[in-house]
């Protein structure tokens, strides 16, 4: 009766982890990025001069962030740089404001590939 149990298991195991596979983003259906687009932080802030540039295995940018009001920061942002699909992901980004007054990091991903830059739609 063990054996039973431990061959559904594995039979289990495998078909999630064939499931799995099936679900992998497509990076080239994300929408292109635009000159501005809002801030993964909400409240209404929209980043402007977005142009991620990829080199020694980290895509870099400088970008304001433009609050409804008209205040704006400059700041700086490095994502992890992977290639795959066809071209490169940049993700796990960290951002500081160019005077170092503040820090942080964001779930927003761009896909870069055939010089089209992509932003991850979440």
């Amino acid at each position: 009766m063990r054996d039973a149990a431990f061959f559904s298991f594995i039979a289990v195991c495998a078909a999630l982890a064939f499931h799995g596979a099936g679900a992998q983003e497509r990076f080239e259906d994300w929408p292109p990025l635009t000159d501005p687009f809002p801030s993964t932080g909400g409240g209404g802030i929209m980043i402007h001069d977005y142009d991620p540039i990829v080199a020694d295995g980290k895509c870099t940018t400088k970008f304001r962030a433009v609050e409804p009001n008209g205040t704006t920061y400059h700041n700086l942002i490095e994502f992890e740089a992977v290639e795959t699909q066809g071209g490169v992901l940049c993700s796990k980004g960290r951002w500081r404001s160019a005077d170092g007054s503040a820090s942080g990091t964001t779930p927003f991903r761009v896909f870069i590939k055939g010089g089209v830059r992509r932003g991850s739609p979440e």
